[in-house]
């Protein structure tokens, strides 16, 4: 991913060798001023003047080009992992929780963040610091410089040792700090049910518990880290003020003069100081070594099925002219539950323009038709045909554009009416959402609103009534104007008036499309072209109502207790 900004990692390594080699005149500089003595001071005086001028602005230079490649790097694996995720089928959010998947987002790119930016420039520095300050120093004595290379390499061996154990330590820290995540998420996600339970209490303990959690792990980290950098700057200074002993023997024998003394003293200090660098980033780069490795299991996750339906056809997001449906002996089990079929052998057809009502107990299998439909699972057995054709081959691309979705509890967004609506179909004008607004009947409770259409809904619409957001989410169905509708009908929890008002819009909505609707309404029941009696995972009945309510017992007994009308009776 880095590798794609190959110009800006060339000039930052421009500037990085500017600025190495700037500093390590420094000690020469140095050298010069020591031997000659007082008599001439300007020149060296001015040497270092323009010396420090120039490591300055190579400096500033490298800080800023290395800076942007992390920022860089960081936002294209954001996009990445975000991309990534939004592709995954519904059973991978089975499992997930999304709060781990925003803590990888944040917490664990922040870390690559900072090993791109500011690890990787001084791990660079201070590698090229490290190797120009020993072959100045072999330079300057190589007797010296021998020994001093030798003992360091000693030293190396237990700070890799205890840099493994920081990566280990780390990957568990991030781990904790997701699961912080996860449960607030959750939880504020959940808010209104928390309050009406008055456990308020109970679920600040809970998290209190998981960032305790997270913070002893953390613990655990910092102290190997500061273990780490405090056993690397120990050994490194130990074997430098050695060798600095032996130079200072070296000078009282004459066999070294003052000057060269003190250059090779503040090579070896820069050698020192490269060490220690080296060994904090060390510790930065296993840190960020256990987030990567979280980040690249979220970035192997297969997206095949998806990238197949995209590229199925050129036109795959536009959507077919009309849709025809066939279940094809279908048995179907969710990934979580594998012998627990759902669907059972499901056959029916339904032509093109006509409205089928899913009927049935709880558990029947209904909304799982939906959303094999969608294409959110596959089944194991039979097929699903689409004008004739395998739903694979049409791909989930154009089959999804074709599909307009009403769900039992629609989604609305943290954004303002006008945008929500407009979700249906991102290239429609204002006029075109308003039209679809009035055909839902929400253009009237909009406009009451504060700012009207502009009025920003809250945290999944929840300044909005049951109703109003039923209205809302066929507001863009009717803008999205697809040729196959699956709708829950949920106006059997509505009040008269909202109930009232939804069912017009469904008016305005169905006339023309294939539809499947999960009917709860006698009304809706009677309107179908053709109604599917569904009883775990099996089709026990298909033909009209009035045929249904002679034949059909348990029909009869789902009319009478589930198909609940106010004004309406079998």
């Amino acid at each position: 991913m880095a590798l794609q900004y190959k110009g800006r990692w060339l000039l930052a390594l421009v500037f990085l060798a500017l600025a190495a080699a700037s500093t390590l005149m420094v000690p020469l500089a140095f050298r010069d001023l020591i031997d000659r003595g007082l008599s001439q001071i300007n020149e060296p005086f001015a040497w270092l003047m323009g010396l420090s001028v120039l490591v300055a602005l190579t400096t500033a230079a490298r800080f800023y080009t290395m800076s942007w490649l992390g920022e860089r790097v960081v936002a294209d694996l954001r996009r990445q992992v975000y991309s990534r995720v939004l592709l995954q089928p519904p059973a991978y959010f089975e499992t997930l929780q999304v709060g781990e998947v925003l803590s990888r987002l944040t917490a664990d790119t922040t870390l690559i963040q900072t090993l791109v930016g500011t690890s990787v420039s001084m791990a660079l520095r201070s590698g090229v610091m490290f190797a120009g300050g020993v072959s100045m120093m072999l330079i300057t004595s190589p007797v010296l410089a021998s020994l001093m290379v030798g003992l360091l390499i000693a030293v190396i061996l237990p700070v890799l040792a205890l840099g493994r154990r920081v990566r280990k330590v780390a990957k568990a820290s991030q781990d904790r700090v997701a699961d912080t995540s996860a449960l607030a998420g959750e939880m504020l996600g959940a808010i209104t049910t928390v309050q009406a339970f008055g456990r308020e209490g109970y679920e600040s303990q809970r998290y209190e518990y998981e960032v305790e959690r997270a913070f002893h792990t953390a613990r655990r980290r910092i102290w190997t880290r500061s273990l780490l950098t405090a056993v690397a700057i120990v050994l490194a200074f130990g074997v430098i003020v050695f060798v600095l002993w032996m130079g200072a023997r070296e000078v009282v024998a004459n066999r070294m003069t003052a000057g060269e003394l003190a250059q090779f003293v503040l090579y070896a200090t820069l050698t020192a100081g490269s060490i220690a660098a080296l060994s904090e980033v060390w510790g930065d780069l296993q840190r960020a070594l256990g987030a990567t490795d979280r980040l690249m299991a979220l970035l192997a996750l297969s997206t095949t099925a998806a990238e197949d339906s995209q590229g199925k056809t050129s036109s795959a997001e536009q959507p077919m002219p009309e849709v025809s449906i066939e279940f094809r002996d279908v048995w179907f089990a969710y990934p979580s539950r594998p012998e627990d079929w759902v669907l059972k052998g499901l056959s029916f057809q339904l032509a093109a323009g006509q409205v089928l009502a899913l009927v049935g107990p709880s558990g029947a299998g209904k909304t799982t038709v939906f959303q094999l439909l969608m294409g959110f699972y596959q089944p194991q057995r039979g097929q699903i045909l689409i004008n004739g054709k395998a739903w694979d081959d049409w791909g989930a691309q154009r089959i999804r554009a074709s599909i307009g979705l009403v769900p039992q509890d629609p989604v609305v967004f943290s954004d303002d009416a006008l945008n929500n609506i407009r979700y249906g179909d991102l290239s429609a004008s204002s006029e075109q959402v308003y039209r679809a607004a009035k055909a839902a009947h929400a253009h009237a409770f909009i406009e009451q609103l504060p700012q009207g259409y502009q009025t920003f809904l809250g945290e999944r619409g929840l300044r909005l009534s049951g109703g109003q957001r039923q209205r809302m989410a066929i507001a863009r169905a009717i803008l999205r104007n697809p040729p196959l509708l699956l709708l829950d009908e949920a106006t059997s929890a509505l009040d008269t008036l909202s109930e009232r008002a939804v069912q017009e819009a469904l008016q305005e909505l169905l006339p023309g499309r294939t539809a499947m609707v999960i009917a709860h309404r006698l009304s809706t029941v009677r309107q179908a072209s053709l109604i599917a009696l569904m009883d775990q995972g099996e089709l026990v009945g298909l033909a009209p109502h009035d045929e249904l309510i002679r034949t059909s017992v348990l029909y009869q007994s789902l009319a009478e207790q589930q198909f609940v009308d106010r004004q309406e009776t079998v």
